[in-house]
């Protein structure tokens, strides 16, 4: 029997979700296609570094979160379906059944949200991709302020983290609104080397979901820091 983490033990404050039904699959694939038609529709992606990601597997991709479309851009670059946490406020009229349709999870922020981390841990012990916004929330973007949600589904999956640095236009002329980069203008997806969370004993206690944190921070500013040398951003 899977055993439920306690309140509070996955670092995002996670009740149970409206929609419990398993994340879809093929829901996930034709969520890429469709992500992959409006984001090379509307702008300029440039994909650098995608052989990174495993090909096969379990894995979490780690993403930076400045734009509104930073879930769906990955979601058409990456080389995987992916099936992402998003908050339960995206889930609403026709919105909710649409994301869960594409395979994407609800999750409550204000409480402990078993549902949600039972379905995420349901995606990566079936060998899927779970893309993972480790701020919490749109915010700069530069992974200065981590929850331990990252750290206890790497902890407890033994899936290994990519870094996903997603980097826009700063520029504010051309915006139609302006969480948006500017339509048409190039937006860079950089993958970065997978690595595994923790010290490797296997423990998930407070103090090793801390350590774990602190260690995954480190190595995504990391990468964040190396994205923008690359494409200056």
């Amino acid at each position: 029997m899977r055993r439920h983490p306690r309140r509070g033990e996955a670092g995002s404050q996670v009740t149970p979700s409206a929609a419990a039904s398993a994340p879809s699959r093929r829901g996930a694939e034709a969520g890429r296609r469709i992500g992959v038609g409006l984001m090379y529709g509307l702008w300029r992606p440039r994909v650098l570094g995608a052989w990174r990601v495993p090909a096969s597997g379990p894995v979490i991709l780690a993403v930076n979160h400045a734009h509104n479309i930073d879930g769906p851009m990955l979601m058409g670059t990456a080389p995987r379906p992916v099936h992402f946490l998003i908050k339960k406020e995206a889930f609403v009229g026709p919105l909710g059944p649409f994301l869960r349709g594409i395979g994407q999870l609800e999750v409550d922020r204000t409480s402990t949200d078993r549902t949600a981390v039972t379905r995420a841990l349901e995606v990566l012990e079936n060998g899927g991709a779970l893309g993972i916004f480790p701020e919490g929330t749109r915010g700069e973007g530069d992974f200065a302020s981590l929850r331990g949600g990252l750290a206890y589904f790497a902890l407890r999956s033994g899936a290994p983290i990519v870094p996903v640095a997603v980097l826009g236009s700063t520029e504010r002329q051309g915006r139609l609104i302006p969480a948006l980069p500017p339509l048409r203008s190039r937006v860079d997806v950089v993958f970065g080397d997978p690595f595994v969370a923790g010290d490797g004993s296997g423990r998930r206690t407070r103090t090793a979901l801390d350590d774990a944190t602190v260690g995954i921070q480190k190595r995504l500013a990391a990468h964040l820091e190396n994205a923008r040398r690359l494409t200056g951003r």
